[in-house]
């Protein structure tokens, strides 16, 4: 199990399996132990076990996939975790290839826990104690650049590092250009690049790739860029309320990145491949999100961070779905939810207004074979994320 670091994983693993026993291997001393004799370590160990942050000691990989060999019929035993994404798909390809499973946990959606916000994001202690929210991330932040990051790069200024995360979230919603990024930090592209993939393969950011099928138009290729979690965005841009946030210039890209977020965390809490896209061509037609469906189906999507709802909005939809003959595609327009409850009507015909639960719901109908169908939210049981 991969994901950011405190979205939850160990809390969940203890959770579903409490007669597991457990290992950090982030401990000085397990590690050490681990290193000087990896297969007394193993002989010690009583089954089911999790072995927490197992990035750390990759030689364990080999001997732990010795193990799984010699009792194959023996299945959910080992447990694994990282929150560096790279170091433990790298041991897990290299040593345990066809004898795992892969599961990501991202930070809680809004679908499981009602205390999801734009301003709070998903992460589990901060929904707990959401008034020291801005203690958490600035803790989160200061041990994320020393453990994670430090983990994987020889970062020579953690406090130009720590500018380029303010940059960044200032950043996001807009098409990466790495050259504009790198020019203020005074680092090379090849720095930011590397600085980049730190935050992709740690859980921090997602890039949402361009949809690459030519509907007749030049198309941008370079990927857009959000936070995975929103709450963290508005720490780095300094938002320190939610009547700050609404009042914003920073308000639609946070929302937009709110939803690319949640759309992905539906996708991996359902077991759905991860597929999200945007839509912008040379000529300026630009939409937020394209979601494949299946079968030639395709949802488009724009992100609105207001509830005044007004036709226009549904335009670029319009424009790109007359341009796609080949595919059946639905089009809305997704809001925040309103704290009346008041229902949402159509934005325009062949355009539907949804609200942040009713996407969900929506999407929920598209799995279950009923496009478009938005039916009662359902939460999730587990705790801190589905699997």
């Amino acid at each position: 199990m991969t994901g950011p670091r405190r979205a939850g994983k160990t809390t969940l693993l203890k959770k579903l399996f409490p007669k597991a026993s457990y290992y950090l291997l982030e401990d000085p001393d397990i590690v050490a132990r681990v290193r000087t004799d990896p297969r007394s370590f193993l002989e010690e160990i009583r089954l089911p076990v999790i072995l927490d942050e197992i990035q750390n000691v990759p030689e364990l990989f080999n001997y732990v996939r010795a193990r799984i060999d010699n009792a194959p019929q023996k299945f959910g035993q080992w447990f694994l975790t990282g929150s560096q994404e790279a170091g433990l798909m790298k041991g897990v390809t290299e040593s345990m290839a066809g004898r795992v499973a892969v599961f990501e946990l991202l930070p809680f959606s809004i679908g499981e826990t009602s205390g999801v916000s734009i301003f709070r994001g998903g992460f589990p202690e901060v929904l707990a104690r959401p008034r020291a929210g801005d203690i958490w991330f600035r803790s989160y932040l200061q041990t994320y650049l020393e453990r994670d990051v430090r983990a994987v790069s020889s970062i020579k200024s953690v406090t130009t590092f720590r500018r380029f995360l303010s940059l960044l979230a200032s950043q996001c919603g807009q098409i990466l250009n790495k050259t504009d990024l790198a020019a203020p930090l005074g680092v090379s592209v090849p720095t930011l690049s590397e600085w980049i993939h730190i935050l992709e393969t740690t859980g921090q950011i997602i890039l949402v790739p361009p949809f690459y099928e030519n509907f007749g138009k030049r198309i941008i290729k370079s990927p857009k860029l959000y936070f995975v979690d929103s709450g963290l965005a508005c720490h780095l841009l300094n938002i320190s309320s939610e009547k700050m946030l609404f009042s914003s210039p920073f308000l639609g890209a946070v929302f937009e990145g709110f939803i690319a977020a949640e759309i992905i965390k539906f996708q991996i809490n359902t077991g759905k491949r991860k597929e999200l896209y945007y839509f912008r061509d040379q000529q300026g037609l630009e939409v937020d999100f394209l979601i494949p469906q299946g079968d030639r189906r395709l949802i488009l999507l724009e992100a609105e961070a207001t509830r005044t709802l007004r036709p226009q909005m549904a335009e670029p939809l319009k424009r790109l779905a007359h341009n796609i003959a080949r595919y059946e595609v639905e089009q809305w327009v997704v809001c925040p939810d309103s704290q009346k409850g008041e229902p949402l009507r159509a934005l325009s015909p062949g355009t539907k207004a949804l609200s942040v639960k009713g996407l969900l719901s929506a999407l929920k109908g598209q799995l279950s074979g009923t496009p478009g169908a938005v039916k009662g939210r359902t939460a999730n049981s587990t705790g801190a994320g589905g699997i």
